[in-house]
């Protein structure tokens, strides 16, 4: 769980640091948010410790499920002005071509929200948003 504190300083600061560093899947894997207006693009850094296929190299498929969950439950939480972090009900990944050792970003969207379950659809590209080497769609469940 994230202290409501860091949330707060997120919000009004837009430094992501305290609340991905929060979080010690994000920290370990290095994921890295910027927000440009309202919209926000996370980020994975090219890490060796993320490779899956050292021969390609490709980042591990888990690693890239793993960032794009973590993106759509960040991004949740801030569109929703929650204090917790939602709990993920289900996740449905599609890979789409191989994701390559070099920076990787995801964007999410909100595609239904209702009164306790939120839809969030996530795309994962690297060089070409045009060229996703991944997409998700993940249902969360939203706590009073």
């Amino acid at each position: 769980m994230t202290d409501p504190e860091i949330l707060k300083y997120t919000r009004e600061t837009g430094d992501f640091s305290r609340l991905i560093n929060s979080v010690p899947y994000a920290k370990f894997i290095g994921l890295e948010c910027d927000q440009f207006g309202d919209d926000l693009i996370f980020r994975l850094p090219a890490k060796d410790q993320n490779l899956g296929n050292p021969v390609l190299p490709a980042i591990h498929g888990g690693v890239i499920g793993g960032f794009m969950e973590l993106s759509a439950a960040i991004y949740l939480m801030l569109a929703q002005e929650t204090v917790r972090m939602p709990r993920i009900v289900n996740f449905s990944l599609d890979y789409l071509r191989a994701g390559l050792d070099r920076e990787t970003y995801a964007e999410c969207k909100l595609t239904r929200q209702g009164n306790r379950v939120a839809n969030v659809m996530i795309t994962a590209w690297q060089k070409s948003r045009s060229k996703p080497i991944s997409t998700a769609r993940a249902h969360f469940l939203l706590e009073d």
